[in-house]
């Protein structure tokens, strides 16, 4: 059988998408769409990724409009939450570690929860 062999972007809407993509880019290194076909789209390491469509009522997007959340893998969730701080943006560790990892939650400046996730177990880097 064929299948997809990963994600090939994310879309979502945006108040200000110059500015949201410019919050991304500075503040979790994800780059912005190429402005031609000759330049390369931002890339990620290879990694796990969880697709997982959720209950209508799940408490993880917070708010009961929230269509859809991101989880980004970093390396080090512990210098990830320190930068993001840093610039004044308040990022919350999990009290509790898992299994699967660490995680910190955050908003982006529209309010889309994002998650930090350090792997670990079997889906650790």
């Amino acid at each position: 059988m064929e299948r997809v062999t990963g994600i090939g972007g994310i879309f979502f809407r945006a108040s200000d998408p110059e500015a949201l993509a410019s919050w991304y880019e500075t503040h979790l290194g994800v780059g912005r769409p190429p402005d031609t076909y000759d330049e390369r789209s931002w890339e990620t390491e290879t990694g796990p990724t969880v697709f997982a469509p959720l209950p209508s009522g799940s408490e993880h997007f917070r708010t009961p409009g929230q269509q859809w959340a991101i989880n980004f893998r970093v390396r080090d969730l512990d210098a990830m939450v320190a930068q993001l701080r840093g610039a004044g943006i308040q990022a919350d560790v999990h009290e509790q570690d898992y299994p699967n990892g660490r995680f910190a939650e955050l908003s982006d400046p529209e309010g889309t929860p994002i998650q930090l996730w350090e792997p670990a177990g079997a889906d650790a880097v």
